[in-house]
């Protein structure tokens, strides 16, 4: 477990990340990090979900003209 110390940054409010947590999340300095509410709490990721839902649509349009995929590809 991590504990995440608040500290002021002009008139917002910040998080200081330890450099572990940083390398174990793939962060650097100007990285965004997405808070998502769960029925467990807030998740804090690296990974934007809007993005998995493109992903997930993008995949389900390429399972239903999978044949049209197999051909173009020729």
């Amino acid at each position: 477990m991590h504990v995440l110390k608040l500290t002021s940054i002009g008139t917002s409010t910040g998080a200081i990340f330890p450099k572990d947590l940083l390398a174990r999340l793939k962060l650097e300095k100007g990285d965004r990090v997405y808070a998502v509410e769960t029925p467990d709490g807030i998740l804090l990721t690296p990974y934007d979900p809007t993005i998995q839902d493109q992903l997930d649509t993008g995949r389900d349009f390429m399972k239903t003209y999978r044949d049209t995929f197999k051909v173009l590809a020729k």
